[in-house]
Order: structure tokens, then sequence, then C-alpha cells
């Protein structure tokens, strides 16, 4: 029986709540230049997307000229900061969650598609960033989310197997990115829903039904 060795979680929208930032941060760097994006475009096309991702699709969809990219790209890195440090807290719940699994043996990573300054500094505010062996962001694989390298990179680095990894994850790029790397994927639909007795719970029943002939 493959027992779980190790947890991987996405950040944003799974230990973070820091979709509404990411969206209101886009639309801030998109105004000047006289676009901008609706929430139902946000949830469904965008959100878990890396922004360079996210401006390849506005110029394909609504015409943003490829020129604007990198400035569009500063400013929303620059609102996105300013965000994290107004409204990103100390998350208790989520810090006794990696406490209390660290305790229970399981080795533990975040895999994000963010940039390397927003995750540290995500993890930093919140009080988690201690708590974990590995943190992932597109910078340190070959393709983002929702390719599957960056969950197989995390295992490689965490010397554990697909079938010994629970991943948790929340949107739908995350998702498949969990899928194919081949992980046994906790989907949840907020940050209210990741918790230690629900984490728990779905290790154990992985294990279960893996033990059973």
């Amino acid at each position: 029986m493959a027992r779980i060795r190790t947890v991987l979680f996405d950040l944003d929208g799974v230990l973070v709540d820091a979709g509404r930032w990411h969206f209101e941060a886009l639309n801030l760097a998109l105004r000047p230049y006289g676009f901008e994006i609706t929430r139902e475009e946000h949830e469904t096309i965008l959100d878990g997307l890396p922004t360079r991702r996210k401006l390849e699709l506005l110029t394909r969809d609504k015409g943003l000229p490829t020129s604007l990219h990198r400035s569009v790209y500063d400013l929303k890195q620059a609102y996105t900061r300013r965000r994290i440090l107004e409204d990103c807290r100390p998350a208790p719940e989520k810090v006794l969650l990696l406490r209390r699994l660290r305790e229970d043996g399981f080795r533990l990573g975040v895999c994000s598609n963010a940039v390397r300054e927003t995750v540290d500094l995500m993890l930093d505010r919140s009080g988690m960033a201690g708590l974990l062996e590995c943190v992932l962001t597109p910078a340190d694989v070959g393709r983002p989310k929702p390719a599957p390298d960056i969950y197989r990179e995390a295992m490689r680095r965490l010397e554990s197997a697909p079938l010994e990894t629970v991943i948790v994850e929340d949107g739908r790029y995350g998702i498949e990115s969990a899928r194919g790397a081949g992980g046994r994927v906790l989907e949840v639909h907020s940050c209210e829903d990741v918790d230690y007795p629900r984490v728990s719970r779905f290790i154990k029943e992985v294990e279960r039904v893996a033990a059973v002939p």
C-alpha cells in the first residue's frame, strides 16, 4: 500500500484568500490604458493563470497591444504587493493545519502560479513561511499550471511518488495540473474549506481505499 508521505498546496484560494487581490490589481493596471476585465472573465478564464499568460489572453480576446505588456505587468505586480502588505494577515487556522501535518510526519510544499516575490511575501505575512520544505513558482519549472511540471518537480524534490502525494487545489488550472502530475487531488472551493480535519480525513480515506485488496 502506498501511504501518503507528502501534502502539496496551491496558495491563492487555498492557503491565502487572494483571488480578489489579483482581480483588482490587474484592473488597476489595465485601466490607465482603457482596458478592464469583468469578475466573470476573471473567475472563468483568467483566475489561476500567471500574469504573463493573462496578458496574452487579453491581447487575443480584447486587443491589448503587446507593447503594453511590460508596463501592465509591472503595475499589476506593484498593486498586488501593496494589497498584500495592506490586507494579508497571520492565518492561525492555516498555521495550525501546517503544524499538525508536520507533527504527523508529512512533508509539505506550496506550488503557485504567482511570481516568487508575491508568494514569499504572502507566506511571510500569513505566518506560514517557516512551515514548508518546498515552495515553487513558475520560475522553477518549464511550464506553469495547467501543465503538471510544478507538482512533478515538488514531488521530485520531496522524494515522493505521485500516489504518495496529496495535492490541495481549488481552480480548474491547478486541478488539471495536479491530476496531470498523478497526485491524489483534494478539490476545494475556497480557503474556508482548508483545515486540518478535512485534509486529515482525506488522507485517511485515500489510504483506506488504497489498502483494500
